[in-house]
């Protein structure tokens, strides 16, 4: 069994980090706060490097590479972020990169997946095993594989997300972070245990994707076909054998939310706030706005995970 991660971890990765990715901005915005009679801090990962929190994990998982590890390259498999994490931070380190993706990954992700340098490969998500296909790659071409979720460094690179927004803001009654394969929201509670150990821990998923809620509650992990949601980055199958545990032992509880209430979201954070933000990456302020009655006079944390989506897309999702 591979050590969990701890928020040493993370302290380490944010040194590793510094000077190759952004401190991404905190935001607020005067009318959620009326909305919800809270004060609302927006972690705002749409303006880290290749548009989302993933780059954090992917750089901090290359950097402890060996020089055997990288000459010979690295392998992912990812619906479209951390594809572009991996690319683009392959291509900083000089490391060839191949990404196994599938066939319906937004468009915009596969493109800016390609323009890092990624060599792409394709799959059918609803009827292919994307962690197969990259276990063979590997050890058919002597790759190492990284996955998006499901590694130590992975999770403390993502850790650092929280860890600049309690340095920023303080402690936090209460923090909401999307959950699809549990990485971020493992990391975010290993800052919030060190950083503001009051601080309730909220993971939000879809309503159609909800194995991380049903894996909580039953106590181990529950495995699910993949879920048919506007969320692409959520569309996970399960939980890791990392992220579980971390999130078991840290986590206050795990809500989920439905595509409408992403779609209504990314409108207001649009028109109000400016923000260009997808579908997954509204997964928590959902649950927010889902919880005001319970966060009344609270100090709120909400990470916004991430800002790619296709704008066809986006304009489409918007308009309907």
């Amino acid at each position: 069994m591979t050590d969990l991660p701890t928020f040493d971890d993370v302290v380490s990765a944010s040194k590793r980090i510094q000077g190759h990715a952004h401190r991404t901005p905190v935001m607020t915005s005067s009318t959620v706060d009326e909305a919800l009679g809270a004060q609302v801090f927006f972690k705002c990962e749409n303006f880290q490097r290749m548009g989302a929190f993933k780059f954090r994990g992917a750089f901090n998982a290359l950097s402890n590479f060996s020089p055997e590890q990288k000459r010979a390259g690295v392998v992912a498999f990812s619906s479209g972020n951390h594809a572009q994490a991996i690319a683009l931070s392959a291509r900083i380190q000089g490391i060839p990169a191949t990404i196994v993706m599938p066939e319906d990954a937004p468009r915009a992700k596969v493109a800016a997946t390609k323009g890092y340098g990624g060599n792409v490969v394709t799959y059918d998500r609803y009827t292919e095993d994307r962690e197969a296909i990259g276990r063979d790659l590997a050890e058919r071409h002597g790759l190492t594989l990284i996955p998006p979720y499901d590694h130590p460094d992975v999770v403390a690179g993502q850790g650092t997300v929280a860890k600049e927004l309690f340095e920023e803001v303080g402690p936090l009654d209460a923090l909401f972070v999307c959950l699809g394969g549990g990485g971020l929201l493992a990391g975010s509670a290993l800052s919030a245990r060190a950083l503001s150990p009051a601080c309730a821990v909220y993971g939000v998923e879809p309503d159609a994707g909800n194995d991380g809620q049903r894996s909580f509650r039953a106590g181990e992990i529950v495995h699910i076909d993949t879920p048919r949601t506007i969320a692409d980055g959520a569309q996970t199958q399960h939980l890791g054998q990392i992220t579980f545990p971390i999130i078991q032992r840290n986590v206050d509880d795990i809500l989920t939310a439905s595509d409408g209430e992403l779609i209504e979201c990314m409108a207001f954070l649009a028109e109000r706030m400016k923000l260009v933000v997808e579908p997954t990456g509204c997964l928590g302020f959902a649950a927010a706005r889902q919880m005001k009655d319970m966060l009344a006079g609270k100090r709120v944390g909400v990470i916004l995970s991430g800002g790619n989506v296709d704008m066809a897309r986006f304009a489409e999702l918007l308009s309907a």
